[in-house]
C-alpha cells in the first residue's frame, strides 16, 4: 500500500488571494490620490492666505507716482465749471507733491441698474491698472476740497509710525456699540485701507487704499452684484459697513480707522454726524460738502464757492 503523498505546491496563487492584493492596491492608489488632493489644497490656502494677509514693500520705480488721487466725476449732474474747479484743486495737489490724479466719468463704467455713486469702485480697479506702480490711492469724493495743499500724505497719515499713532483701535465699526470692532493688534505695514468715521459710521468719501491682491480682493467683494441688487439706501456705503467690513474678517483685519478731521472734515453742521465736532477748521487737509448732492435744499456748487476762493487765495498767496 503505497502511502499518500502531499499535494503539488501550485505556482498560481488563489483567485481569491489575486483579488484582495488587487482590493489594496485599488484602495492604496485611493488614499494616495486624497493625499495629494489634500497636500495641494492645503497649499493653495496658505498660498491664498500669504498672498491677502502678507505684506511685501513693492519698490517703486523712479518716476513713479507715490500716491494717485482719484475722484469721479459726473459730467451728467455737474456744470463745467465746477467740474474744472475739483480738476484744478486735484491737479495742484498732486502737481506740488509728484502724485498722480485719475478723474474718470461715471459714464466710463457700467453699474447696472446701481446708483450712479457705485461707479467709484471700478473706478478704483481701474486707477490700480492705470497706475501699476503707484502704492496708494487716495479717493476723494467730488463734493471736497484739498484745502491744505502744504500737507503731504506720506507725512500726515501713511508713515508706518505716525498711521500706528493715529489708528483708532478696539473701536466699534458701527458707532456707538457694535460688537464689531477695529483689530487692537494691527500693525501700521499691514494696513490697506485707511478710512474715517463719523456718527453715522464708516465715511467712503475719502479714504486711502494701498496697492495689491488684498485691494484687487476688496473692491471685486464691494461691488459683488449681491450688494448691489439690496438697494441700500446709502448705496455703497451702506454695503460696505453693513455687510462688508463687519461680516468679512479678511476686510476688518486690513482696516485702520483714523480720526476724522485729518482726512474727512465737514462743511456743515449736521447733529447726528458729529456736529459742529467735525466740522472744518481753517489748517485742515480737507473739507467735505457731506450729503449735498442727496438733499434737495442745498446746493453743492454754491456751498463749494466759498471753499473753493479760499482756497484759490490760498494758494495764489503762496505763488
Amino acid at each position: 500500500m503505497h502511502g499518500v503523498l502531499p499535494s503539488r505546491k501550485t505556482s498560481h496563487p488563489p483567485s481569491y488571494t489575486a483579488a484582495r492584493s488587487s482590493r489594496l492596491s485599488s484602495t492604496r492608489r485611493r488614499q494616495l490620490q486624497l493625499g495629494a488632493i489634500l497636500a495641494c489644497s492645503a497649499l493653495f490656502i496658505i498660498w491664498v492666505i500669504s498672498r491677502l494677509f502678507g505684506y511685501s514693500e513693492e519698490r517703486v520705480p523712479a518716476g513713479a507716482p507715490e500716491v494717485a488721487v482719484v475722484t469721479l466725476i459726473d459730467e451728467q449732474d455737474m456744470s463745467k465749471e465746477y467740474i474744472g474747479k475739483i480738476q484744478e484743486n486735484r491737479r495742484y495737489y498732486a502737481g506740488r507733491h509728484g502724485y498722480a490724479t485719475f478723474l474718470p466719468n461715471v459714464t466710463d463704467y457700467n453699474f447696472g441698474e446701481s446708483p450712479r455713486s457705485w461707479a467709484l469702485v471700478p473706478a478704483l480697479r481701474h486707477a490700480l491698472t492705470a497706475f501699476p506702480h503707484t502704492p496708494y490711492f487716495f479717493a476723494l469724493s467730488p463734493h471736497a476740497l484739498i484745502m491744505n495743499p502744504s500737507i503731504d500724505l506720506r507725512a500726515h497719515i501713511l508713515e508706518k509710525k505716525k498711521l500706528e499713532a493715529l489708528m483708532l483701535k478696539d473701536k466699534p465699526v458701527v458707532p456707538p456699540d457694535s460688537v464689531i470692532k477695529t483689530f487692537g493688534n494691527l500693525q501700521g505695514d499691514r494696513v490697506d485701507l485707511i478710512l474715517t468715521q463719523d456718527g453715522e459710521g464708516l465715511c467712503q468719501g475719502s479714504f486711502i487704499l494701498r496697492r495689491g491682491d488684498w485691494a484687487k480682493f476688496f473692491l471685486d467683494t464691494w461691488f459683488d452684484p449681491l450688494y448691489r441688487s439690496y438697494n441700500f439706501q446709502k448705496a455703497e456705503g451702506h454695503a460696505l459697513q453693513e455687510h462688508i467690513v463687519q461680516w468679512h474678517p479678511t476686510i476688518l483685519a486690513k482696516l485702520a480707522m483714523i480720526p476724522q478731521r485729518l482726512l474727512n472734515s465737514y462743511s456743515v453742521d449736521i447733529a447726528s454726524r458729529g456736529g459742529k465736532d467735525v466740522m472744518y477748521k481753517d489748517g485742515e487737509f480737507v473739507v467735505r460738502l457731506v450729503g449735498c448732492e442727496l438733499d434737495q435744499n442745498r446746493n453743492c456748487e454754491k456751498e463749494m464757492e466759498t471753499y473753493y476762493e479760499k482756497w484759490k487765495h490760498g494758494v495764489e498767496k503762496k505763488t
